[in-house]
């Protein structure tokens, strides 16, 4: 994955920031991004698709990340997704996430002479959406071709577990600890026996 980025800083860029989102099929939660710029792409950590990865395997990567990465977290939540779509709130969260990642580079990179000619992002996907004034590209599949798609894949899968493990706990009835939100059997049938929660996409309760 590694050759993708390096094939992006031949064409003269000398920064990247891989870009990701978790949680865009649930029912219930918020929709997470991250993005992650890599300074020392040298991982003993396992650095994949988050979905391919066991439990164990995305926590360890996960610490190594915020040691050897900037990262930025975009969270969007239930209601904003309700109201304006779930697409339009993973551009927020992916806007939002970019923001925070370019907030916390060094000085000497965080101008933006320098990171508009310089940065170039790399969003998981097809389309992207912004007012951000940072090339990117689109990358389909793109957290099992880019190495810094791939950490951003892990980070937002990472959060947005912990987020629906705290809502367990608040929720018990609906079982977010098992599914994370996610429409299987039992979470429907949790919904049809005890109403949807404060926590649950409006828009996405089709039962």
């Amino acid at each position: 994955m590694i050759n993708f980025e390096q094939s992006i800083l031949n064409e003269g860029y000398r920064f990247i920031v891989g870009v990701d989102e978790a949680g865009r099929g649930p029912l219930a939660g918020p929709v997470v991004a991250a993005a992650v710029a890599v300074k020392d792409y040298d991982f003993s950590s396992r650095i994949a698709d988050s979905k391919k990865m066991t439990p164990r395997q995305r926590q360890l990567a996960f610490v190594e990340i915020y040691d050897k990465a900037y990262v930025g977290v975009g969270i969007i939540n239930e209601v904003v997704i309700d109201r304006d779509n779930i697409l339009e709130a993973t551009y927020m969260a992916m806007t939002n996430a970019i923001h925070q990642v370019v907030a916390s580079l060094p000085e000497a990179m965080n101008s933006q002479a320098v990171l508009q000619s310089q940065m170039c992002l790399l969003i998981d996907g097809n389309r992207f959406k912004s007012d951000l004034p940072y090339p990117y590209r689109t990358v389909i599949k793109g957290d099992s071709k880019a190495f810094s798609i791939a950490c951003a894949s892990i980070v937002a899968k990472v959060i947005r577990d912990r987020i629906l493990l705290t809502y367990d706990k608040i929720f018990p009835e609906y079982g977010f600890k098992q599914h994370k939100g996610y429409p299987t059997a039992k979470h429907k049938e949790a919904i049809r026996n005890h109403g949807p929660s404060l926590i649950h996409r409006q828009t996405f309760i089709h039962l």
